[in-house]
């Protein structure tokens, strides 16, 4: 059985590496999933600590609560897909199985929102919900040809599988890869989505200024947004080249924004990773033909100095004002 781990919030570098390591303490097949989550394998475990799946993410959980004061929620489910479906279905803070059962399968999935299943953000939610399919049961049910002329070849046969609860992902064990990342968390759920850009911006602001000072250059971003319902959205994307530049970061955040259609959902919070970091010396960049491109970054090179001497706030965007 696999448990997918969940462990609220956004967790920092250190605080995840331990965690990770108290996983590995029940299993050696965990796979990282940052900055909140992580999946582990535990059908050889069971046996040596002589308890079921549940008895091991009782334990976990009693762990995490004890030592970094989490209040962790596990799924359990004979996958991965299955098992974070679980942990996300109802209220945090619990231990929540699906059984390797096909009729048990069948009850959870049904009625399940579109919404809930990965990779369904709010702007396909809305073309699945024009063709009637609001459920998971009810895109099970519906053609494959007839949801690949619907979202594409690749996507519908995807997302057909994932609602029939079919996942042949495999737990990868592994220490995560190195990130940075920076977060933002609004005062007031945030329906208003040129305060969230503005937010995003100053996120990427913050990743680049750090990626610069640290000399490293990164070839993907992930935005993960967290609405008031605590129902959380991921999207990544690989840059077209490994940067550090902020501009380019900002470019990259507002598009994977963009694509998620949040035009009428209250966010709690944003975060924004920067993954696949190496040697900023070392990455390719893109020849142009203007003086812009090398005018702004002489810019931004000024701004880092006047950050290093006065502190991360002397100099930033005007659209970022009284932001932290």
């Amino acid at each position: 059985m696999i448990l997918y781990l969940h462990f609220g919030d956004p967790q920092p570098d250190a605080t995840y590496h331990q965690l990770l390591g108290m996983i590995g303490e029940f299993t050696p097949v965990a796979q990282a999933l940052p900055p909140d989550a992580a999946l582990a394998d535990v059908s050889g475990s069971t046996r040596y600590f002589d308890r079921d799946a549940a008895g091991l993410a009782a334990l976990i959980r009693m762990r995490a609560a004890a030592v970094h004061g989490l209040d962790m929620t596990v799924g359990i489910g004979p996958n991965p897909l299955l098992a974070q479906l679980a942990a996300h279905r109802g209220t945090p803070g619990a231990v929540r199985t699906v059984p390797d059962d096909p009729a048990a399968i069948t009850r959870f999935l049904a009625g399940l929102p579109a919404a809930a299943l990965p990779g369904v953000g709010p702007a396909t939610a809305r073309t699945l919900a024009s063709y009637g399919l609001h459920t998971a049961d009810q895109i099970a049910a519906t053609p494959l040809l007839t949801l690949q002329r619907i979202l594409g070849t690749a996507t519908g046969r995807t997302l057909r599988e994932r609602a029939a609860g079919i996942d042949p992902a495999r737990v990868v064990a592994g220490a995560p890869p190195r990130t940075f990342s920076a977060e933002h968390r609004f005062v007031r759920d945030e329906l208003d989505t040129a305060r969230q850009r503005a937010a995003l911006t100053h996120l990427t602001e913050r990743v680049g200024a750090r990626l610069r000072a640290e000399r490293q250059a990164c070839r993907s971003l992930t935005l993960i947004v967290q609405c008031a319902d605590r129902s959380t959205t991921t999207r990544s994307r690989t840059l077209p080249e490994p940067t550090a530049h902020s501009p380019q970061l900002r470019t990259a955040a507002h598009a994977l924004h963009w694509s998620l259609g949040l035009q009428r959902a209250r966010v709690r919070s944003l975060t924004l990773r920067a993954g696949e970091l190496g040697d900023a010396a070392s990455a390719s960049r893109q020849l142009t033909f203007g003086p812009d491109d090398d005018k702004t970054r002489r810019i931004e090179a000024a701004a880092d100095r006047a950050r290093a001497r006065f502190g991360p706030g002397a100099v930033r965007p005007a659209s970022t004002a009284g932001l932290r």
